[in-house]
């Protein structure tokens, strides 16, 4: 027994990369299987392993940058399997460069499949979920969506838009018994490497897992043993996990009368401002 066994999955971008780990780890666990891509060599390949663990799979090759394939992707999963119980936003692709010299191509394409892809793909999935009577949407989000990162200004704000996007899917979603969580994974992969050849250690002493050790979180978080959990966030890099949250209140002062500078000033004076995070510690 598989802990995804009788699950329908669709997973963006599972033709490569920490994807392809996803699809496989989902695939011997008991999962059937939509996959995306926008190789059809490496498209075709992966179909081929999850179908060789036995995971009745299809894949639909196209950009989720196109309201079309997403729309596909669903009604692939809904016509091969006869609906969808879980939605994987995993599609992604980084265009660096600093932000002053940052073009408005690098901007756009990165916000076209990061964003918007995952924007028409739950608007998709979830039409068909509130159908059915539920289901459970995940965005893969990143680092960078949550702290920031180094010349991901187009990335970081496509992450951080996902995370904007789930916490208001959850308040429109759950009366339908639809759940969305996001994950961000912290592996090795093609995006990360040039990172870890920089700084010159091993991935591990990065912090960063290997995919197929990550995916695990994926499945987790897909299973029924996380069925408690709506509007929620993990990171995971096969050694830690833990949750994020959403920012919330502190430093707090209240007034009865409308505060002048003055008390601005004296509040703020003794605040001391949290350090900038660093993933790397």
């Amino acid at each position: 027994m598989g802990r995804l066994d009788g699950k329908r999955i669709v997973i963006t971008g599972s033709s490569r990369s920490l994807g392809r780990e996803f699809a496989l780890a989902c695939a011997r666990e008991g999962a059937s299987l939509v996959l995306n891509g926008t190789n059809e060599d490496a498209l075709l390949n992966v179909l081929k392993e999850v179908t060789d663990l036995g995971a009745p799979s299809r894949a639909v090759l196209g950009s989720v940058a196109e309201t079309g394939v997403c729309e596909e992707l669903i009604a692939t999963c809904v016509d091969a399997f006869d609906g969808i119980d879980v939605m994987v936003n995993n599609a992604g692709i980084v265009r660096d460069r600093t932000l002053l010299k940052m073009t408005d191509e690098d901007f756009d394409e990165v916000v076209a499949v990061d964003l918007r892809g995952p924007f028409l793909c739950t608007r998709a999935a979830g039409r068909v979920m509130r159908e059915q009577g539920g289901g459970h949407i995940i965005q893969i989000t990143s680092a960078s969506g949550l702290v920031g990162n180094f010349g991901q200004t187009n990335y970081a704000a496509a992450k951080a838009g996902l995370m904007g996007m789930m916490y208001t899917a959850v308040k429109e979603l759950e009366r339908y018994n639809v759940r969305c969580n996001a994950m961000w994974p912290i592996a090795r992969t093609d995006m990360t490497q040039p990172l870890i050849d920089k700084a010159g250690k091993t991935a591990a002493e990065l912090g960063f897992g290997e995919p197929e050790d990550v995916a695990k979180g994926l499945v987790w978080l897909a299973s029924d043993a996380a069925a408690d959990f709506n509007g929620q966030c993990i990171t995971f890099n096969a050694y830690k996990t833990a949750l994020w949250h959403s920012p919330s209140e502190d430093h707090i002062k209240q007034c009865v009368e409308p505060m002048t500078l003055e008390e601005l000033d004296a509040h703020y004076e003794a605040v001391v401002p949290l350090p900038v995070y660093s993933s790397r510690g």
